[in-house]
């Protein structure tokens, strides 16, 4: 493997499996009898979901590289075609598993509970009776069956939207015999239904599906009828906007006009109950110009994601996660005036083991502080009802200069963030929509204060998104700082954002798509030179994920030298580790567990004088080369040796961490004979002593 060249494609894992291979991982937690019963039933409604984006982005755009007639190919050379063949029989693999865990497994182990997702036929009296009135009153008036005739063509289907094909014998009032019918579930209403007890004589945990309530009377739609069969489908489309960027002069009006036709993108996913004919199942793949690769048949309701639903419902506690309060440390704590505590040591937030309060705090004290002149902020998601909103809304009405960078195209936050740039204006904040072709993907926020007659500069930048909800979903980094050179720095990143200035030197922030991906390669070389020279050479990197090239292969180079390189990378990753001389000194694990590993850490051993950096980007083509993002370096010891001190702990996990195999497999890594070690676990332990 020596002489190999390092660009050769067998040194590459293709993404696209990668990713189905983390959700994999992520289907795994539903198995494990180590999480809350309820936990795990989230964990299968995870995996469906991350499975809907997959086919909404991934597999919709090698479909269009394909109908273009592209044969390109990414580093590990495979073809649009021959992805999307090893794509097919992986993914229809995962979706049996999803539904064997389903019924095999969760379904049972609820049921023991008493937590049960009742079916037509275990119905007793009083719940049939309770479920037609249901259907009779809330689902029969809003239903709106249509006959497939020459007048009646065959309905424009929403993307993953629930739908019922029902075969029909005998004519309708009108004498006309069709065969067919399609029948919308309508969207308001609640997938999942829960009886009352007094009412339907069941138990207090007792659901059923909306999809079984319409097969039950769906015969009711259609007098003098019979119906032969009916058959739930699901067909997901592409969901990737397109933005003319050379041709358009208004970003919020086309990311508008986009967002009317996502519902109605390129079918590429049909899905279906295993028990419809083949001959309906071929009539709708026709229909949605499909082939028999596309198709998946399921044992049970086609959107697993509806299931969420059971594990919100159900008032049981000790089969959830223990719930807990993240910390407030006493640098942060109410009431503390927060430029006070910034301007004597910088402040590092580790979420959502500690409070995101403070972020939020932050922009609050800045709208009423009468010292402050402006804010400035980048927003990617952040939520409905948002608290940092409504501090920029108060900051922009006390009179300060607010400038907030909405990305418009945040992916399936899109509508949210054009209506919160309408409500921001409104208030009377300016408002950037960024870079077109460029996202704004990083996480900062400038506020300008006066201090003894000169300006300073507070600034928080952060790892994740200002987002309430995900802050205590997500691991994140967040910072605090006063230190002057990243204040300068940020306030230029700003003016590069809103004003269209050429880009300057900065003093210490690393900047997509400018300067980080030189800077990354310099400090991966910088490692290969020590190892060259006989000195030690260390590399540990925290990201989402890793399929960038030439970082692999520079990765690749330093592990030749001798350099001991970790990554903890969640998802992708298109490095190969463990190949005799070529990755046998790189190892690749993921964490997976209770909250989504989201931080973004690098770490440079530098010769006893380590450099880490926390940053917004993962090491990939697009987070590099085509959005707006920064790195930026922990300066103070102490803080620095704490995220050097997390890596540690992430890195001795033996209960939630998988190993990467050469072959793009993971193995569970396992305690053995060492005492077990979760590092969300340690991390929520440590932190929640500062509470």
């Amino acid at each position: 493997m020596n002489n190999l060249d390092l660009k050769s494609p067998e040194l590459y894992i293709n993404r696209e499996l990668s990713l189905l291979e983390f959700n994999r991982r992520v289907l795994e937690q539903a198995k494990d009898e180590q999480t809350p019963l309820l936990e795990r039933l989230r964990f299968l409604c995870i995996s469906s979901t991350n499975l809907d984006e997959f086919f909404e982005i991934r597999v919709a755009g090698l479909k269009q590289k394909l109908e273009a007639g592209s044969t390109q190919s990414g580093p590990d050379n495979l073809s649009p075609q021959e992805t999307l063949k090893l794509i097919g029989a992986r993914a229809h693999a995962l979706v049996d598993e999803q539904y064997r865990v389903l019924n095999d497994i969760l379904l049972p182990a609820l049921a023991q509970q008493g937590i049960n997702c009742v079916r037509r036929g275990d119905w007793t009296a009083a719940q049939e009776s309770w479920l037609r009135n249901y259907f009779e009153q809330s689902l029969l008036p809003v239903l709106s069956p249509i006959g497939l005739d020459p007048s009646h063509p065959f309905p424009r289907i929403l993307n993953k939207s629930l739908n019922f094909i029902v075969e029909l014998t005998g004519k309708d009032a009108f004498g006309r015999n069709s065969g067919m019918a399609i029948l919308q579930a309508p969207r308001a209403l609640p997938r999942i239904i829960q009886p009352t007890p007094e009412d339907s004589g069941g138990g207090p945990h007792d659901f059923v599906f909306l999809s079984s309530v319409i097969h039950a009377y769906v015969g009711q739609l259609f007098h003098g009828m019979r119906v032969a069969g009916c058959y739930q489908f699901r067909v997901t489309r592409n969901s990737e906007l397109f933005v003319d960027e050379e041709e358009i002069d208004d970003l919020l009006r086309a990311v508008e006009g986009e967002l009317v036709a996502r519902n109605f993108g390129d079918a590429v996913r049909l899905e279906i109950s295993d028990h419809c004919p083949d001959h309906v199942a071929d009539f709708l793949l026709t229909r949605f110009g499909m082939n028999t690769d596309d198709l998946y048949r399921v044992n049970g309701p086609v959107n697993l994601n509806r299931l969420q639903a059971v594990a919100d419902l159900a008032d049981r506690p000790e089969l959830k996660y223990p719930s807990f309060t993240p910390a407030l440390g006493p640098a942060v704590a109410r009431n503390i005036n927060l430029f006070e505590a910034i301007a004597k040591h910088d402040i590092l937030l580790h979420h959502p083991f500690e409070s995101f309060a403070p972020v939020i705090d932050f922009v609050r004290q800045a709208a009423a502080d009468p010292d402050v002149l402006a804010i400035k902020q980048t927003l990617y998601r952040t939520g409905p009802k948002s608290a940092m909103v409504d501090a920029l809304e108060a900051a922009a009405r006390a009179g300060k200069e607010v400038t907030v960078v909405i990305e418009l195209r945040a992916r399936f936050d899109e509508e949210a963030n054009v209506g919160l740039a309408n409500h921001l204006q409104e208030a009377g904040v300016h408002v950037v929509y960024g870079v077109v072709g460029y996202k704004t993907h990083a996480k900062m926020i400038l506020v300008i204060r006066r201090e003894q007659n000169q300006l300073r500069h507070y600034v928080h930048l952060g790892t994740g998104n200002y987002h309430s909800r995900t802050a205590r979903l997500y691991t994140d980094y967040g910072l605090f700082t006063r230190d002057q050179g990243l204040g300068q720095d940020v306030h230029q990143v700003f003016l590069q954002l809103t004003s269209l200035g050429k880009v300057q030197t900065l003093n210490k922030l690393l900047p997509s798509p400018f300067t980080l991906h030189e800077a990354l390669l310099a400090k991966i070389g910088r490692e290969t030179q020590h190892a060259q020279h006989g000195r030690p050479g260390r590399i540990i990197a925290k990201m989402n994920a890793l399929v960038e090239p030439h970082i692999i292969q520079a990765l690749y180079q330093a592990s030749q030298a001798g350099v001991e390189i970790d990554l903890i990378v969640r998802g992708m990753c298109s490095l190969r580790p463990g190949l005799a001389g070529i990755s046998d000194h790189i190892r690749v694990r993921s964490i997976i567990g209770r909250f989504l590993e989201h931080t973004r850490v690098y770490y440079f051993g530098n010769g006893g004088e380590p450099d880490v950096f926390c940053s917004s980007a993962d090491w990939m083509d697009r987070n590099l080369f085509r959005r707006v993002e920064v790195c930026f370096p922990i300066i103070q010891a102490d803080l620095k040796q704490r995220l050097i001190d997390d890596l540690a702990t992430y890195l001795t996990d033996n209960t939630q961490a998988w190993l990467m195999q050469a072959d793009g497999n993971y193995l569970r890594a396992t305690p053995g004979m060492a005492a077990p070690l979760s590092a969300q676990g340690d991390l929520l332990q440590r932190l929640a002593e500062q509470v």
